[in-house]
Protein backbone atom coordinates (compact mmCIF):
# COMPACT_ATOMS: atom_id res chain seq x y z
CA UNK A 1 0.00 0.00 0.00
CA UNK A 2 1.30 3.91 -0.44
CA UNK A 3 1.18 5.00 2.88
CA UNK A 4 1.82 8.87 2.68
CA UNK A 5 4.07 11.21 4.84
CA UNK A 6 2.46 11.69 8.35
CA UNK A 7 1.99 15.20 8.98
CA UNK A 8 3.18 15.01 12.71
CA UNK A 9 5.96 13.63 14.14
CA UNK A 10 4.79 10.44 16.72
CA UNK A 11 7.60 11.02 19.19
CA UNK A 12 5.46 13.91 21.15
CA UNK A 13 4.87 14.74 25.12
CA UNK A 14 0.92 13.79 25.97
CA UNK A 15 0.01 16.95 26.01
CA UNK A 16 1.38 17.43 22.39
CA UNK A 17 -1.12 14.20 21.14
CA UNK A 18 -3.21 15.35 22.58
CA UNK A 19 -3.14 19.04 20.94
CA UNK A 20 -2.49 17.06 17.47
CA UNK A 21 -5.80 15.03 17.75
CA UNK A 22 -7.62 17.91 18.38
CA UNK A 23 -5.90 19.22 15.31
CA UNK A 24 -6.83 16.03 12.77
CA UNK A 25 -10.31 15.73 14.43
CA UNK A 26 -12.20 18.10 11.94
CA UNK A 27 -10.65 16.28 9.00
CA UNK A 28 -12.54 13.27 9.51
CA UNK A 29 -15.58 12.74 7.44
CA UNK A 30 -18.65 10.91 7.95
CA UNK A 31 -19.76 9.09 4.41
CA UNK A 32 -22.21 6.67 2.72
CA UNK A 33 -19.56 4.09 1.81
CA UNK A 34 -20.17 3.37 -2.17
CA UNK A 35 -20.21 -0.23 -3.47
CA UNK A 36 -20.26 -3.58 -1.48
CA UNK A 37 -16.58 -3.88 0.38
CA UNK A 38 -14.51 -6.76 -0.31
CA UNK A 39 -11.35 -7.15 1.44
CA UNK A 40 -11.08 -5.95 5.00
CA UNK A 41 -7.89 -5.23 6.16
CA UNK A 42 -7.99 -6.18 10.37
CA UNK A 43 -5.35 -4.16 11.97
CA UNK A 44 -4.21 -5.17 15.97
CA UNK A 45 -0.81 -4.68 18.14
CA UNK A 46 1.08 -6.08 21.01
CA UNK A 47 4.14 -4.90 22.75
CA UNK A 48 7.40 -6.99 23.72
CA UNK A 49 7.45 -8.01 27.88
CA UNK A 50 10.06 -5.39 28.57
CA UNK A 51 7.71 -2.87 26.82
CA UNK A 52 9.76 -1.46 24.57
CA UNK A 53 8.85 -2.76 21.05
CA UNK A 54 5.83 -2.12 19.04
CA UNK A 55 4.24 -5.59 16.88
CA UNK A 56 1.83 -4.62 14.26
CA UNK A 57 -0.37 -7.25 12.29
CA UNK A 58 -2.37 -6.72 9.01
CA UNK A 59 -3.99 -9.21 7.66
CA UNK A 60 -6.42 -8.57 4.63
CA UNK A 61 -9.29 -10.52 4.54
CA UNK A 62 -11.64 -11.21 1.79
CA UNK A 63 -15.36 -11.28 3.31
CA UNK A 64 -17.00 -12.86 0.24
CA UNK A 65 -14.72 -15.87 0.20
CA UNK A 66 -14.02 -15.56 4.48
CA UNK A 67 -10.40 -16.18 3.59
CA UNK A 68 -7.03 -14.43 4.26
CA UNK A 69 -5.28 -12.96 0.86
CA UNK A 70 -2.38 -11.91 2.76
CA UNK A 71 -0.70 -11.11 6.22
CA UNK A 72 2.36 -8.74 7.55
CA UNK A 73 3.78 -7.97 10.81
CA UNK A 74 5.81 -4.93 11.36
CA UNK A 75 8.19 -4.07 14.68
CA UNK A 76 9.06 -0.53 15.55
CA UNK A 77 10.47 0.88 19.26
CA UNK A 78 8.47 2.31 21.25
CA UNK A 79 8.84 6.05 21.93
CA UNK A 80 5.31 7.47 23.60
CA UNK A 81 4.02 6.02 26.71
CA UNK A 82 0.78 4.43 27.98
CA UNK A 83 -2.12 7.48 27.82
CA UNK A 84 -5.96 6.16 27.77
CA UNK A 85 -7.00 7.99 24.81
CA UNK A 86 -3.52 8.37 22.70
CA UNK A 87 -3.39 4.95 21.76
CA UNK A 88 -2.51 5.49 17.68
CA UNK A 89 0.88 7.27 19.26
CA UNK A 90 1.95 4.30 20.49
CA UNK A 91 0.72 1.77 17.67
CA UNK A 92 0.66 4.10 14.87
CA UNK A 93 4.13 3.83 13.84
CA UNK A 94 3.86 -0.21 13.70
CA UNK A 95 0.47 -0.36 12.16
CA UNK A 96 1.61 2.13 9.59
CA UNK A 97 4.51 -0.26 8.69
CA UNK A 98 2.58 -3.50 8.58
CA UNK A 99 0.47 -1.71 5.65
CA UNK A 100 3.55 -0.47 3.50
CA UNK A 101 3.68 -4.57 3.31
CA UNK A 102 0.14 -5.12 2.01
CA UNK A 103 0.49 -5.56 -1.36
CA UNK A 104 -3.48 -5.81 -2.35
CA UNK A 105 -5.70 -2.72 -1.35
CA UNK A 106 -8.18 -3.48 1.66
CA UNK A 107 -11.47 -1.25 0.41
CA UNK A 108 -12.06 -1.03 4.19
CA UNK A 109 -9.64 -0.79 7.09
CA UNK A 110 -11.05 -2.66 10.68
CA UNK A 111 -8.80 -1.55 13.87
CA UNK A 112 -8.93 -3.16 17.13
CA UNK A 113 -9.86 0.36 19.00
CA UNK A 114 -11.75 3.46 18.73
CA UNK A 115 -13.03 5.60 16.27
CA UNK A 116 -15.52 8.36 16.91
CA UNK A 117 -16.27 6.97 20.64
CA UNK A 118 -13.23 8.80 22.03
CA UNK A 119 -12.61 11.85 24.38
CA UNK A 120 -11.67 14.40 21.55
CA UNK A 121 -13.70 12.12 18.51
CA UNK A 122 -10.16 10.56 17.52
CA UNK A 123 -9.43 7.30 18.30
CA UNK A 124 -6.63 4.99 16.50
CA UNK A 125 -9.58 4.35 13.53
CA UNK A 126 -10.16 7.98 12.97
CA UNK A 127 -5.96 9.15 13.21
CA UNK A 128 -5.38 5.88 10.97
CA UNK A 129 -7.98 6.32 8.45
CA UNK A 130 -7.62 10.12 8.43
CA UNK A 131 -3.63 9.22 7.30
CA UNK A 132 -4.51 7.39 4.72
CA UNK A 133 -7.78 8.53 3.25
CA UNK A 134 -9.46 5.41 3.33
CA UNK A 135 -12.60 4.16 5.20
CA UNK A 136 -11.99 2.77 8.65
CA UNK A 137 -14.05 1.06 11.40
CA UNK A 138 -13.14 0.99 15.00
CA UNK A 139 -14.27 -1.97 16.68
CA UNK A 140 -13.07 -2.47 20.36
CA UNK A 141 -13.58 -4.90 22.53
CA UNK A 142 -14.50 -2.67 25.46
CA UNK A 143 -15.48 1.16 26.24
CA UNK A 144 -13.72 4.07 26.21
CA UNK A 145 -16.09 6.93 26.70
CA UNK A 146 -20.40 7.12 26.72
CA UNK A 147 -23.23 5.27 28.24
CA UNK A 148 -25.46 2.86 26.65
CA UNK A 149 -27.71 0.24 27.18
CA UNK A 150 -27.50 -3.52 26.23
CA UNK A 151 -28.30 -4.42 23.66
CA UNK A 152 -30.83 -7.49 22.85
CA UNK A 153 -29.40 -11.28 23.63
CA UNK A 154 -29.14 -12.26 19.90
CA UNK A 155 -27.09 -11.88 17.01
CA UNK A 156 -27.37 -8.25 15.51
CA UNK A 157 -29.07 -6.77 18.28
CA UNK A 158 -27.84 -2.93 18.78
CA UNK A 159 -28.00 -0.22 20.88
CA UNK A 160 -26.31 3.33 20.70
CA UNK A 161 -23.29 4.79 22.25
CA UNK A 162 -23.88 8.21 23.38
CA UNK A 163 -21.93 10.87 25.00
CA UNK A 164 -24.18 13.41 26.66
CA UNK A 165 -26.66 13.90 23.37
CA UNK A 166 -24.18 12.86 20.87
CA UNK A 167 -24.31 9.57 19.48
CA UNK A 168 -20.80 8.30 19.13
CA UNK A 169 -21.15 4.87 18.16
CA UNK A 170 -23.28 1.77 18.98
CA UNK A 171 -22.81 -1.59 20.74
CA UNK A 172 -23.39 -4.72 18.67
CA UNK A 173 -24.20 -8.09 19.63
CA UNK A 174 -22.23 -10.28 17.30
CA UNK A 175 -22.94 -13.25 18.34
CA UNK A 176 -26.30 -14.69 20.55
CA UNK A 177 -25.33 -14.42 24.26
CA UNK A 178 -22.08 -13.48 23.63
CA UNK A 179 -20.53 -9.69 25.26
CA UNK A 180 -21.45 -7.26 22.56
CA UNK A 181 -18.47 -4.78 20.87
CA UNK A 182 -18.10 -1.24 20.50
CA UNK A 183 -18.43 -0.02 16.66
CA UNK A 184 -18.18 3.36 15.90
CA UNK A 185 -17.16 5.59 12.18
CA UNK A 186 -13.19 5.89 11.67
CA UNK A 187 -13.40 7.81 8.35
CA UNK A 188 -14.80 7.91 4.96
CA UNK A 189 -17.95 5.59 6.72
CA UNK A 190 -21.31 5.43 8.12
CA UNK A 191 -22.22 4.04 11.64
CA UNK A 192 -24.84 2.08 9.57
CA UNK A 193 -22.40 0.61 7.08
CA UNK A 194 -19.80 0.42 9.83
CA UNK A 195 -22.41 -2.18 11.75
CA UNK A 196 -23.03 -4.36 8.70
CA UNK A 197 -19.56 -4.51 7.71
CA UNK A 198 -18.09 -5.63 11.57
CA UNK A 199 -21.23 -7.93 11.55
CA UNK A 200 -20.34 -9.37 8.20
CA UNK A 201 -16.63 -10.43 9.47
CA UNK A 202 -17.87 -11.83 12.36
CA UNK A 203 -19.89 -15.10 11.07
CA UNK A 204 -18.37 -16.94 13.96
CA UNK A 205 -16.88 -15.45 16.95
CA UNK A 206 -17.34 -12.39 19.26
CA UNK A 207 -14.46 -10.37 17.29
CA UNK A 208 -14.51 -9.45 13.27
CA UNK A 209 -12.84 -12.19 11.80
CA UNK A 210 -9.66 -9.67 10.55
CA UNK A 211 -8.94 -8.32 13.59
CA UNK A 212 -9.24 -11.87 15.10
CA UNK A 213 -6.78 -13.29 12.82
CA UNK A 214 -4.62 -10.53 12.89
CA UNK A 215 -4.66 -11.12 16.94
CA UNK A 216 -3.48 -14.40 16.50
CA UNK A 217 -0.41 -12.97 13.92
CA UNK A 218 1.00 -10.42 16.22
CA UNK A 219 0.44 -13.10 19.32
CA UNK A 220 2.45 -15.76 17.13
CA UNK A 221 5.18 -13.26 16.25
CA UNK A 222 5.09 -11.92 20.31
CA UNK A 223 6.01 -15.39 21.04
CA UNK A 224 8.47 -16.19 18.71
CA UNK A 225 9.99 -13.00 19.63
CA UNK A 226 10.54 -14.28 23.39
Amino acid sequence: MDVPRTPHRWSVTPTQARAIQQRLAPLVRQAPLHGVPRLVAGLDAAFSSDDGLCLAAAVVWDLREHRVIEQHVAVRRLTFPYVPGLLSFREGPALLAALRQVRTPPDVLLCDGHGRAHPRRFGIACHIGVLLNLPTIGCAKSRLIGTHHQPGPRRGSVTALRDGGEVIGSVLRTQDGTNPVFVSIGHLIDLRAAQRIVLACAPRYRLPEPTRLADQVVGAAKRAMQ
